[in-house]
């Protein structure tokens, strides 16, 4: 016996077909994989906060912070002494800021320390 052979547009029209289902089950993996990406991504933290003199106020002691005056900058929360803070005091207040990320920035009579506003 002999099996007939298709006829060209029988063969196109197969090819149609598996287009079709090719394409439902590229739409249907799209959507599974947006899914699954979404389930897994950690929800949606803004990443960006920015710190307030107040935010800055409650990492010093008590007594540290009544030798500081506080100032808010477009980017920065600068800290100033009011008084000689002393080598002791100084120091205290130096790991306070570089554990907030900040820094001291001498510059003579406007020496100062800061602290960026931005939390990364």
């Amino acid at each position: 016996m002999s099996e007939k052979k298709p006829s060209l547009e029988e063969l196109l029209q197969r090819i149609d077909q598996l287009l079709n289902v090719l394409n439902m089950i590229s739409t249907d993996l799209a959507e599974l994989s947006k899914a699954l990406k979404a389930a897994v991504a950690p929800a949606a933290v803004p990443t960006e906060r920015m710190r307030t003199i107040e935010d800055i106020r409650t990492l010093f002691p008590k007594d540290l912070e009544e030798m500081l005056t506080f100032e808010e900058t477009q980017k920065y929360i600068l800290i100033r002494p009011r008084q000689y803070l002393g080598s002791e005091n100084f120091a205290k207040i130096a790991s306070v800021v570089r554990s907030a990320g900040g820094e001291y920035i001498s510059a003579g009579k406007e020496s100062h320390f800061r602290v960026p506003k931005e939390i990364r």
